[in-house]
């Protein structure tokens, strides 16, 4: 099995889109004017407007409401994606070393969902990435 995408459902399509678009650096592909993937190695993230849940069942998922889930994005230099963003998005918090060996910071997007850009930094926590 793959995991082939994350997918996202925004109230304002285009700002979520513009928005992962400047932190990711790459271009979204629209493949309807309700729905647009960013293609980025290993998985697509996927943004569908409100009305697209519809298409599965009404009621099934709301713009806005997560709170549990965290898009991880592997960067190869922590320092400079942190220099690069932290005036163009709300942080959450500053440059930490998790208990795992990940050096991160968090941010959110447009409508709440958490963001975090890591790097492994300690010595297990590359040998664990390199087998990956």
């Amino acid at each position: 099995m793959k995991l082939a995408s994350v997918r996202l459902i925004a109230a304002d399509l285009n700002k979520m889109v513009a928005f992962y678009e400047m932190v990711i650096g790459v271009k979204a592909e629209w493949l309807a004017p309700v729905f647009a993937e960013i293609v980025c190695p290993g998985a697509t993230l996927a943004i569908g407007a409100a009305e697209t849940v519809a298409l599965w069942k009404a009621g099934s998922g709301e713009a806005g409401s997560n709170r549990t889930a965290y898009l991880e994005f592997q960067v190869e230099d922590i320092d400079a994606e942190f220099e690069r963003l932290k005036e163009r998005v709300p942080l959450v918090h500053d440059m930490k070393t998790m208990p795992w060996g990940n050096r991160t910071f968090q941010f959110r997007d447009p409508e709440g969902n958490a963001v975090s850009f890591y790097m492994p930094e300690t010595a297990a926590a590359r040998h664990r990435f390199a087998s990956r």
